[in-house]
C-alpha cells in the first residue's frame, strides 16, 4: 500500500478529486427534541409577565368605543323617553289644575248656597200691601227661577237694623247682568218688591231651581201666599254653575220653614 511513488523523495497522497468538499454545518449545541406546545408562552398573562420581565409596558387588546350609529340611537331613546316623561308630567299638571277650579268653583256656590238657605230659612209670614192697594196679603209668593219672601235675616245686612227685609231672589238671564241676582228693601214699604234694590250679584251662577214642599209632603214648582195664607214646610234649592263649557249642579239643600199664617 501507498503512493505510486512512494520511492520518491518528496512522496505524499494525492488528493481524491472523486468526492466534492461538503459545507460545514454551524453547531447550535444540545436541545430538546420536537415542537413547542401549542399556545405555550404566547397567551397574553405570559406575554405581560415576559415584557414585564424585560421592562416594556405590557401588551394589552385596544379597547372598542361606540359606533356613531350607536349613540345616535341611544339619543333618540333618551329623548323619546323625556318626551314621554315630560307629557305625562302636563297632563298631571292640567288634571290637578282641572281638580283645583273645580273644587274651588263648587265651594264658592256651595258659600253662596248656605248663606241663601239661611235667608230662606229665617222667612216670617208677614203680611202687608204688594203694590199701591191698601189691601194686605201673605208676601211670599215663589216660581221654580224667582222667590219673594219676608226675611228676619237678609243675606247682606242693611245698615240700619230692622226686624224685617223683603228679599227676592232670582236667576237673571239677560245679557246685561247673567246670574244670581239678591234684591232688599226695608219694610214696612210700598211695593216692596218691585222697588227692592240689587245687593248681590254673582255671575258664576248659571242655575236656580225651587221647588215648594205642601202639608202632604210633596214639592211643587209654585206657592202663592195670597191663595194659600201660609209658608210652604220646605223649600228646596238647587245652585249650579259652569265650569269649563260644562254645567255642574251641586246636590240640593232643603230648608225648612216656621210654619204660620197672617
Amino acid at each position: 500500500m501507498g503512493a505510486d511513488d512512494h520511492d520518491r523523495p518528496h512522496a505524499r497522497p494525492r488528493p481524491d478529486t472523486r468526492h466534492r468538499d461538503v459545507a460545514r454545518l454551524s453547531d447550535r449545541g444540545e436541545g430538546e427534541l420536537g415542537r413547542h406546545a401549542l399556545g405555550h408562552g404566547r397567551d397574553a398573562a405570559h406575554l405581560r409577565r415576559a415584557a414585564a420581565d424585560a421592562g416594556s409596558p405590557p401588551v394589552t387588546r385596544g379597547r372598542r368605543g361606540f359606533t356613531l350609529l350607536e349613540v345616535l340611537v341611544a339619543l333618540a331613546i333618551v329623548g323619546a323617553l323625556l318626551v314621554i316623561a315630560f307629557s305625562g308630567m302636563r297632563v298631571a299638571l292640567g288634571a290637578w289644575r282641572q281638580g283645583e277650579d273645580r273644587a274651588e268653583a263648587y265651594q264658592h256656590v256651595r258659600g253662596i248656597a248656605l248663606a241663601l238657605a239661611r235667608t230662606v230659612g229665617s222667612a216670617y209670614p208677614y203680611s202687608g200691601p204688594r203694590g199701591e192697594a191698601p189691601d194686605s196679603v201673605l208676601l211670599f209668593l215663589g216660581t221654580d227661577k224667582r222667590l219673594e219672601l219676608v226675611a228676619q235675616s237678609p243675606a247682606i245686612p242693611l245698615p240700619a237694623p230692622i226686624a224685617f227685609t223683603a228679599v227676592v231672589v232670582t236667576l237673571d238671564e239677560s245679557a246685561e247682568r247673567p246670574g244670581l241676582v239678591i234684591r232688599q228693601r226695608a219694610l214696612p214699604n210700598r211695593n216692596p218688591f218691585t222697588e227692592a234694590e240689587i245687593v248681590f250679584h254673582d255671575p258664576t251662577v248659571t242655575s236656580l231651581a225651587l221647588q215648594y214642599m205642601d202639608e202632604s209632603g210633596s214639592f211643587g214648582d209654585s206657592w202663592d201666599g195670597a191663595e194659600s195664607r201660609t209658608l210652604p214646610r220646605a223649600v228646596r234649592i238647587a245652585l249650579g254653575t259652569t265650569l269649563n263649557g260644562q254645567a255642574q249642579t251641586l246636590p240640593p239643600l232643603t230648608v225648612s220653614l216656621q210654619v204660620g199664617t197672617q
